[in-house]
């Protein structure tokens, strides 16, 4: 059961839209959204900007507008937020009441530092963890989204650019027989529960990983899912963009593992999991 669903509030224009992917996601579970911003230190920001240009003195009235700039983005976040609830009929509350058991709530928290540590800090207590889709220009929200797949031990819902369904139909697996996908189909639980179809894609040049999506099929079988599996051997244009095809002509919701081929931290994710990431046309689950 999903009761509880973190949030990133940036401060940004794309917060409403994320918002009312986190609302959809939480009616049908009647769950709680922790909204959550991250004020900008403005002093490690001078610091590091003036690192950056070789050293010397902090530049007179640099804080002071860094100050106010970090005012006016948490302002206009929590406007934004403000506003939402107000249009959503959503109670902001930070307890559970009477009310909250059977309707979505919401909730209003601030931190200052970094995005990333503490997305992840509060993920840790989180069912899931709303992220926006991170573009290859998009810094700040790479990096959270690394550190919450990475330091949470959570999953992660990234909407499509569509408005989220109120209910996910149909859900595809990208399968294999890893614990990253393992970890990514209990997660899902709560939303395969209420599929119409489940279909258990595996992409494989050699036939033998078709076993293993009939053993995830047969499994599924006792919860009472009614799955099916799709075996795919890549096209021309690779693995990734063979499952996101399959997936996104099947389902409304695509479920998969995130995988790495480094222990460093800059790995950031493996060269399959972000071309899905970057080019889903359907919202994806994902777990590590």
């Amino acid at each position: 059961m999903i009761k509880t669903i973190l949030v990133a509030a940036t401060g940004n224009d794309g917060d409403a839209a994320t918002f009312a992917a986190a609302l959809a996601i939480a009616r049908p579970f009647a769950a709680h959204l922790e909204m959550l911003h991250v004020r900008l230190d403005p002093v490690a920001i001078a610091v590091a900007m003036t690192t950056d240009a070789g050293g010397g003195a902090l530049a007179a009235g640099l804080i002071e507008q860094l100050e106010a700039d970090s005012k006016e983005r948490e302002q206009k976040a929590h406007e934004i937020f403000t506003r939402f609830c107000g249009d959503a009929g959503l109670a902001v509350t930070s307890a559970p009441t009477p009310a909250s058991r059977t309707a979505p709530s919401a909730q209003w928290h601030v931190e200052t530092g970094e995005e990333p540590r503490w997305m992840a800090t509060y993920g840790v207590a989180a069912d899931l963890i709303i992220a926006p889709r991170a573009t290859g220009d998009d810094g700040v929200a790479r990096a959270t989204l690394e550190a919450v797949l990475l330091e949470s031990g959570r999953p992660i819902m990234i909407p499509a650019a569509a408005a989220m369904p109120a209910k996910f139909e149909r859900i595809a697996i990208a399968w294999k027989p890893t614990p990253q996908a393992a970890r990514a189909v209990v997660a899902a639980m709560p939303f395969l529960a209420q599929a119409r179809e489940v279909v258990v894609i595996t992409v494989e040049e050699a036939a033998e990983g078709h076993d293993d999506a009939d053993r995830l099929v047969g499994n599924l079988a006792w919860h009472g899912l009614a799955a099916s599996a799709l075996p795919l051997t890549p096209g021309p244009e690779g693995a990734a963009a063979t499952l996101l095809a399959s997936a996104g002509a099947r389902a409304d919701l695509l479920v998969i593992g995130g995988y790495g081929h480094s222990r460093l931290r800059e790995w950031v994710f493996g060269g399959f999991t972000e071309r899905v990431l970057a080019d889903a046309p359907l919202p994806v689950l994902i777990a590590h």
